[in-house]
């Protein structure tokens, strides 16, 4: 599956195969390239930067778009293993075991994948909010689109990992992830 899968799978209400991580990530992507087609729209003018600086966030949001596709991916899997879990048998003691085990570990997946989305989210939100007064003002509402659905990024991200840390047992993994959620 890719993220042209993924993102036909968002786009449809009969699937339930993926959510708000993917969307986080689909979200950034989208706001990789508006912010990126606003930075290449202000070259070649005295905005604040130079070309070479346009060109290096060009190049940065480029990486961090390829990075959110497949983060959409990711996450796509991780909820599988999430379903997955819940449908190993629990008959026996130790198939209990087990399956609270596969469980949790898939929590621990699919709570990673939305908090780097979130992560990264966050980055492009500060090269999109360092942009507005440095970029072609022709431009301001693409970029204010871009800024704002990378927040959107945030959020889903940072709820999607509040939504998986339910799964998570171990508290030092859970203090963890809600440090890390802190930093954002």
């Amino acid at each position: 599956m890719n993220y042209k899968d993924i993102f036909d799978l968002i786009l449809d209400e009969n699937d339930f195969t993926v959510g708000g991580g993917s969307s986080s990530a689909i979200a950034g992507a989208m706001a990789c390239g508006l912010i990126g087609m606003v930075a290449n729209l202000s070259k070649g003018k005295e905005y604040g930067k130079t070309d070479e600086e346009y060109d290096t966030i060009i190049a940065k949001l480029n990486e961090y778009k390829a990075k959110f596709l497949q983060s959409c991916v990711e996450d796509n899997k991780a909820y599988l293993m999430i379903r997955d879990a819940y449908k190993l048998p629990k008959d026996t003691d130790e198939q209990k075991e087990l399956r609270k085990a596969a469980i949790q570990n898939a929590g621990i997946e699919a709570a990673k994948v939305p908090l780097f989305n979130a992560q990264l989210n966050a980055k492009v939100n500060k090269i999109g909010t360092d942009l507005l007064d440095k970029s072609n003002p022709n431009c301001i509402t693409d970029l204010q689109t871009g800024v704002d659905l990378s927040k959107v990024g945030i959020d889903a991200g940072i709820a999607n990992v509040h939504a998986n840390i339910p799964l998570i047992k171990d508290e030092k993994i859970v203090n963890d992830f809600k440090a890390q959620l802190a930093q954002i």
